[in-house]
């Protein structure tokens, strides 16, 4: 039986065995199937290294094909190798059986159409209502296909659009995940010289969890400084996701990988649009409009990434996760692409990873904090706030739970998407002004929640 609770915000995501099942993940593609269209349609399908995801790959491309659409089965890949050759090809869709970073019992689909990804909004609950009715009409059955060269167009794609000016040793920590079929040859085929370590694919994630953080980084940093190499890597399950190192060591914060890849694109494309988030930092904007670029300001989440980047056809843009966005992959998030980008501009600078990061400006930030909130007045609570902050005079932006903006810095409340959550971020220009606009903020959410 299909649960409504694994239709998430941006994707399907459960637990295999329990809340996701070969029969579950069979009703969905059926579902898809006559939400796509059906006949004369072709959708591509990949799935990432999880234990799991064969046999629940197999069980949607049975459900895609029983609803009379066609299936390009392109086997293991990354999740940016999904949507570039979904997109490269020419096909009508595609879908990942993946749950990204989450841990190895976890799985679920990400789905990708011409008219942008299925997420809340945009089509999921039409997709959800659909498999929990469970009814459908009776179809041909599509055709199935096998597509083995997705890995090689896409390695030959991103190698041409990527110019090393002088080598560079790299650490690459793949994490036993869908990156390992990329490495260490994309790095190669660019002219990279790189030390690969937790590079065999395996589903149970042996090594550390699938999740980059600094705990799982530990080892790129390690080795990073050993081998004075220019810099480390570290990548998440699927491939959408990594984090960075320096040449010290040093963790890089994802503002200043955005800061120092937006900078690259608009010196290059002049006055070019580059998509930003509500939670990004204030140097983020800075940079664009020092640069000339046009900064366009987006709600979180990949799903309003990727279409805000088609509108106004940016050539760039970011999320504070570490998403990271490039018109040169069809507008997709891509890790990959990323740690080659990166490995661009350092090469062509000439100078330390450190002295780039260094450079960048860094304003005092806190944590994301959480307030304990059920979701049946989480939407309320913020609402109210968000009319609170307008009647009182303060400047706000609504696309995204409600920003207040100053002059010193801003504060930003929004509904978590998936727990029964209030968040806030702050960030501000002095340490002062912080704290200042944290006791403030936190203050006007813990009344707003008493009175609901």
């Amino acid at each position: 039986m299909v649960s409504e609770g694994i239709f998430r915000a941006y994707d399907i995501r459960g637990v295999y065995g329990k809340d996701l099942t070969e029969e579950v993940i069979q009703t969905i593609g059926r579902a898809l199937a006559s939400y796509v269209g059906g006949r004369n349609k072709t959708v591509l399908v990949g799935k990432d290294v999880r234990l799991s995801s064969d046999p629940l790959g197999k069980a949607l491309t049975g459900g895609l094909l029983s609803g009379g659409l066609d299936v390009e089965d392109i086997g293991t890949v990354t999740t940016p190798i999904l949507n570039f050759a979904s997109a490269h090809y020419g096909r009508d869709g595609g879908v990942m059986v993946t749950a990204s970073h989450n841990p190895p019992d976890w799985n679920g689909l990400k789905i990708w159409t011409k008219n942008g990804f299925i997420s809340m909004g945009m089509g999921m609950e039409a997709l959800r209502d659909s498999a929990l009715k469970g009814e459908f009409k009776p179809s041909p059955r599509g055709r199935l296909r096998q597509n083995p060269n997705a890995i090689p167009d896409y390695i030959n794609y991103v190698s041409e659009k990527t110019k090393i000016g002088r080598r560079l040793d790299v650490v690459a920590d793949p994490g036993n995940g869908s990156c390992c079929l990329l490495m260490p040859n994309v790095f190669k085929k660019t002219g990279l010289n790189a030390t690969v370590i937790n590079g065999e694919p395996d589903g149970s994630f042996p090594a550390h969890s699938p999740e980059p953080s600094e705990e799982t980084v530990s080892e790129v940093q390690k080795l990073v400084l050993r081998q004075r190499a220019d810099f480390g890597v570290g990548f998440d399950g699927d491939g959408d996701r990594a984090i960075f190192v320096d040449e010290k060591g040093r963790m890089v914060s994802n503002t200043a990988i955005f800061i120092i890849l937006a900078e690259h694109f608009l010196r290059k494309t002049k006055g070019a649009a580059v998509v930003y988030e509500v939670s990004c930092s204030l140097a983020v904007e800075e940079t664009i409009k020092a640069l000339g670029g046009k900064p366009v300001l987006c709600r979180v989440g990949h799903t309003y990434i990727v279409d805000e980047i088609t509108k106004a056809d940016a050539v760039f843009g970011g999320e504070t996760s570490g998403h990271f966005y490039f018109r040169d992959v069809y507008g997709f998030d891509d890790a990959v692409y990323t740690s080659l980008k990166i490995a661009e501009v350092l090469s062509k600078k000439g100078v330390e990873f450190s002295e780039v990061v260094d450079s960048i400006p860094q304003y005092p930030r806190i944590p994301l904090k959480n307030y304990a909130c059920p979701d049946e007045k989480k939407f309320r609570v913020v609402e109210d706030l968000a009319r609170e902050f307008a009647e009182a005079g303060y400047r706000t932006v609504i696309i995204d739970g409600v920003k207040v903006v100053e002059d010193d810095g801003w504060f930003l409340i929004r509904i978590s998407n998936t727990q029964p959550l209030v968040r806030l971020t702050v960030e501000a220009k002095t340490q002062e002004a912080l704290q200042n606009k944290v006791d403030f903020a936190e203050k006007k959410i813990v009344e707003a929640i008493q009175k609901s």
